[in-house]
């Protein structure tokens, strides 16, 4: 605070930090011996370790560099101000950061969506992962989207890039600023060994890579070009009796690349080492000619060796000056094309439906948790069906039993009955009078056992809902630093079972909560799982939108709501189990 107070109006990096380097301006502040070049333009980085940021510099990637930035303690300035600056430069083709936490989240939202909509890709290398901490330890939302679910789900909401690995953080970054973003996620690959192109095919099948193949007339003319021995297929291998030979590689790649249907293109090489390169020409001749097929095609190429090292410093260079990303590793490279695919996709469809800012809110000074009734009555408000039922207690049981209509269900309410199954606390399926007098004493019995101090003269009794089609969790809670965040997943018995969940910042968009449902395996029933009906999903996410609209509208009370199990049927949904926390913030 004192350090802060004293700097003023000066921009200050760190402290603990190494400071930063500018590459195009050849200026260093910078404390030890550093490496990395510019060569005009490239990546600028932001990262939260010292030691990383100078690894990077030391790295054998030939990544071209703009900026180096040790963001250290970030006392005055933030990851969020450097991007704000960094994403205006021209000479910066993308800005890789190294997240350990973000001190504002609402700002950092803002500021990747700027850099999103002037064309800057950012790629995220998030480390550290934890269950953020939270007064709210009952709910089963509560430990499904922890901080690494509300990070990614930040991350997806304003378009950057997440890497897993400081590998494919500096193969990502050196894929766009080499070649930018490819258009699509279809791949024509090119190899000069059937091992190679199976490398290619099995793992750009895990990710969504498409290989398209290739059409009737490109087929007869590439068999016309290629040894016998050739299969045409893609991705292509051209095989060794033309290896090397660019009148004869040139027109297959030609024939291959323009006028396809790539979006992108990838040829795996593999040199040789210092002393072992005699044969270097043969794989040069062969990439220049790749380079000038895939400049005519007007898509992204790259040259990917197997190896991370089977590529030197000095082709790496010649294949940037052609215009060619010089990829370190199979699977590197195809995920560095896919998530510059995806990258380009997600600009398109975030900045076409701005979903509003975040909105944050103080944590509450008191929680307390609603009973299920009351809490169901809540979300008929919302829009949110429910099943007829009536809050009695145990005399009233059987009465009110028989006025609703057999079979019901019966619940006792209490605020230590957060998860009434555990206690006991539920019997369903009950079809007649007898039934409901005797769970009465049952549900009675199971819950003293379980707490005595738990035991309540209040119950919920209501109509036994039908079978769903597919059962849901979805729960929106309040985070202080992410606002609210929705979490859907597979319902019921499921939640811990398979952990199929999404998480969302909000606001939202119908549009956005369709694409998550769809993304979840449970989609599957949603969809009409061999032979079912199918599920309205335009109807269900209008649905679930208007409950978030309803909690952001009520935010100065309603803490966390959670449905589990959500019943979905073909046009309508039914929240069977509800459990809400509600706080006042002053």
């Amino acid at each position: 605070a004192a350090l802060i107070q004293a700097t003023g109006d000066m921009a200050l990096i760190g402290p603990n930090c190494y400071g930063l380097i500018n590459y195009l301006d050849n200026v260093a502040l910078w404390p030890f011996a550093h490496g990395g070049s510019s060569i005009g333009y490239g990546a600028a980085i932001i990262t939260q370790s010292g030691m990383f940021s100078s690894d990077i510099t030391m790295s054998q990637r030939s990544l071209p560099l703009t900026h180096m930035i040790s963001a250290g303690n970030q006392s005055v300035m933030g990851l969020e101000d450097f991007i704000d600056v960094l994403c205006e430069s021209p000479a910066v083709r993308a800005i890789g950061v190294h997240i350990e936490g973000l001190q504002n989240v609402a700002r950092f939202e803002q500021i990747a969506l700027k850099a999103l909509s002037l064309n800057t890709p950012i790629v995220a290398l998030k480390t550290g992962s934890s269950v953020i901490g939270s007064a709210l330890t009952v709910s089963h939302t509560g430990y499904l989207s922890g901080a690494n679910d509300l990070y990614d789900a930040l991350f997806e909401r304003t378009g950057v890039i997440k890497v897993t690995n400081p590998s494919q953080f500096l193969e990502t970054l050196k894929y766009l600023c080499i070649v930018g973003a490819p258009k699509g996620n279809r791949v024509v690959g090119f190899t000069c060994s059937g091992g190679g192109a199976t490398m290619l095919a099995d793992h750009g099948e895990t990710i969504d890579l498409e290989f398209p193949e290739f059409s009737s007339q490109k087929v007869k003319i590439l068999t016309s070009l290629l040894p016998s021995i050739a299969t045409v297929s893609n991705p292509l291998d051209y095989t060794t009796p033309i290896w090397g030979k660019p009148d004869l590689t040139g027109p297959v790649f030609e024939t291959a690349l323009v006028e396809s249907e790539g979006n992108a293109t990838i040829l795996v090489q593999d040199y040789p080492a210092k002393g072992l390169d005699e044969s270097k020409l043969y794989y040069q001749n062969d990439a220049k000619v790749f380079a000038k097929a895939a400049a005519m095609a007007g898509i992204p190429a790259a040259i990917c060796a197997t190896l991370p090292e089977n590529i030197d410093e000095e082709t790496r260079e010649y294949l940037i000056a052609i215009g060619v990303a010089p990829m370190q590793g199979i699977h590197e490279a195809l995920n560095a094309i896919s998530s510059a695919a995806l990258w380009e996709q997600a600009k398109e469809r975030i900045l076409g439906d701005p979903m509003g800012p975040l909105k944050l809110m103080a944590q509450p000074k008191t929680l307390s948790m609603m009973d299920e009734a009351t809490g169901k009555e809540l979300l008929s408000c919302a829009g949110i069906s429910i099943p007829d039922g009536r809050s009695v207690n145990a005399d009233m049981a059987v009465s009110a039993a028989q006025e609703i209509g057999f079979p019901v269900v019966l619940k006792m309410m209490g605020p230590k009955l957060a998860h009434k199954t555990e206690a006991g606390a539920v019997m369903i399926n009950l079809a007649d009078p007898q039934a409901v007098a005797n769970a009465v004493k049952t549900i009675t019995d199971a819950v003293t056992r379980y707490d005595a101090d738990a035991v309540t003269d209040r119950f919920l009794i209501e109509n036994m809902a039908p079978a769903p089609l597919a059962e849901l969790i979805v729960g929106i809670r309040r985070d202080p630093e992410f606002g609210y965040a929705m979490t859907l997943g597979s319902g019921g018995i499921l939640v811990e079972l398979v952990a199929d969940v999404r998480t969302i910042l909000l606001p939202t968009s119908r549009e956005e909560i369709r694409r998550n449902l769809n993304d979840l395996k449970v989609s599957k029933l949603l969809n009409g799982f061999r032979g079912r009906a199918k599920v309205d999903l335009d109807a269900l996410s209008a649905k679930l939108l208007s409950l978030t609209e309803f909690v952001l509208s009520n935010s100065d009370q309603l803490v966390e709501v959670e449905i589990n199990p959500l019943f979905v049927y073909e046009k309508d949904i039914v929240a069977v189990d509800v459990l809400i926390h509600s706080g006042e913030t002053s």
